[in-house]
């Protein structure tokens, strides 16, 4: 899997969890907080790809990311 399909299963987790970004034109540098996830929100994005990379990792080692591309990164790096 290329690192442009884990983004791409990123933006649909997140459509997924907050379907009103549905229309979002997503970009690398965008920041769930600032999509309007609550911590809530911000878990299962989180949880639900990892579940579709069947990857298990612990979540703190992703607490660093700042935006849904360092996140896509992460994830990428962890496949």
């Amino acid at each position: 899997m290329r690192k442009e399909e884990v983004f791409e299963l990123v933006k649909g987790c997140i459509c997924e969890v907050l379907p009103e970004l549905n229309d979002h034109q997503f970009q690398y540098d965008d920041r769930l907080v600032d999509l309007g996830a609550d911590s809530v929100d911000r878990a299962e994005i989180v949880m639900k790809t990892m579940e579709a990379l069947s990857l298990n990792i612990p979540r703190v080692e992703l607490s660093g990311v700042k935006n849904i591309g360092e996140l896509a990164d992460a994830l990428y790096a962890k496949l």
